[in-house]
């Protein structure tokens, strides 16, 4: 068989929670390459049937992306132009990917990425914190390597972010007002892009409050931490400013 060209891997970003924030060129890539990996084909199915995406899909997530890595590589050197997409936000962002992406370019394949939803950008931008610089941790190791990774933030004087699932945010609040002191200010975020989106603003010790008054937290959560400069400024504040 002679194949014209090798094939592209196409990361795709899905929406986070509001269907409209698919985009036309994501439809569109979607429909025209050769298979869709899929970090759940059951999950991806509700999206794809939505939009009337027929493409032939294959699962791609953190149990098989080494072995499947390999597979997929192999059909793009024969010409297929692959798209991989995530449950939901950009692949490869604290999702499965970067394995698939660094096989490709070992394999001199063009990899390419669209533009698209993905929930730092948006908690960022509306925090209130400073945005000029910062620092994404994602999401913390959960027992290895926690206490350490915390600790190296304290003195951090960009703006650090990090996701947390609902179950774990009180966790995370307790653990930074631990090492970083309870006054440190910060903003958790959930439910990005959703009907019931919500951003709270405050100390550590506020914020840890606040989860521990809910019944349920619901939603994925963006944790946005001020630095103790940011933190010192924004506690001399007047109450009624963005943090009063």
């Amino acid at each position: 068989m002679i194949v014209e060209r090798p094939g592209r891997l196409i990361l795709v970003p899905t929406p986070i929670g509001n269907l409209s924030d698919m985009t036309q060129r994501a439809i569109d890539t979607l429909k025209s390459v050769a298979m869709i990996a899929c970090e759940d084909t059951r999950t991806s199915g509700v999206l794809l049937n939505h939009f009337g995406i027929e493409t032939p899909r294959t699962s791609f997530h953190a149990h098989n992306e080494h072995g499947k890595s390999s597979r997929l590589v192999q059909e793009m050197i024969r010409g297929k132009d692959v798209a991989l997409i995530s449950d939901a936000g950009s692949p490869g962002i604290s999702d499965p990917g970067y394995l698939l992406v660094r096989a490709a370019l070992d394999a001199h394949l063009e990899v390419t990425s669209l533009p698209g939803p993905t929930a730092l950008i948006p908690a960022l931008a509306a925090s209130g914190l400073p945005t000029d610089r910062f620092v994404f941790e994602g999401f913390l190791p959960q027992k290895k390597g926690r206490q350490t990774r915390i600790q190296a933030i304290v003195d951090e004087d960009r703006t650090v972010v990090f996701y947390e699932s609902p179950h774990r945010i009180g966790k995370l609040l307790s653990q930074l007002a631990e090492h970083t002191g309870p006054e440190r200010q910060a903003v958790v975020a959930r439910e990005i892009s959703k009907h019931f989106e919500e951003f709270r603003r405050g100390t550590l010790a506020q914020l840890s409050a606040w989860v521990d008054s809910l019944d349920r937290v619901r939603g994925e959560c963006v944790v946005l931490l001020a630095s103790a400069k940011v933190s010192e400024r924004l506690n001399a504040a007047p109450k009624s400013d963005l943090f009063g």
